[in-house]
């Protein structure tokens, strides 16, 4: 039987060095709806300001995980999301590397929350997003989402300070890996 694993507790030396997660961008119009990280002890992204998502479940498509990880943090239903990339974050907390597919939701049922369990909810211009206080790695990335196709991009952060990145753009009339 496996056993959840309480947050910040260490992993055992045979678990995976690595995470997977999604992240989603909702969009109506002009606005993104972006979450208000609530402040909570051992939590990184406290205070900061991020789009939506979180870790998979065992077995769980990344579909699958965007849509639920959307409903329990803003109360609403997916129903049209484009993949828009892969974020690779070499151990972001210093020990595990962290595996995000970055989503645009761009139809939805339902009006969000005010507040989710993970903090405030908050529709910003788009345009604006940049002046939020995020990661550093975010005001990279977010502007990709406009752009066509998909990108595969690492952001490599060295004790909670962004130092860099690369990336890779795929036209996706050429999804050719080279």
């Amino acid at each position: 039987m496996n056993a959840a694993l309480p947050p910040g507790a260490p992993l055992p030396p045979q678990a995976p060095r690595f995470r997977l997660t999604t992240l989603a961008y909702v969009r109506r119009g002009d606005h993104t709806l972006m979450l208000e990280r609530r402040a909570r002890p051992g939590d990184l992204h406290g205070g900061r300001w991020n789009g939506l998502g979180g870790k998979f479940l065992a077995g769980e498509r990344p579909e699958a995980c965007l849509a639920r990880e959307v409903r329990e943090e803003a109360g609403i239903e997916v129903e049209v999301a484009q993949l828009k990339g892969c974020l690779t974050f070499p151990a972001f907390d210093g020990e595990v590397d962290v595996y995000s597919f970055v989503y645009l939701v761009t139809r939805f049922r339902g009006e969000p929350l005010r507040e989710g369990p993970e903090g405030r909810l908050h529709w910003v211009p788009t345009a604006r997003l940049s002046e939020l206080p995020l990661w550093e790695g975010d005001r990279v990335f977010l502007p990709w989402l406009d752009r066509p196709g998909v990108f595969s991009a690492e952001l490599r952060y060295e004790a909670g300070r962004f130092v860099g990145f690369d990336v890779h753009h795929y036209d996706m009339s050429d999804s050719t890996v080279s």
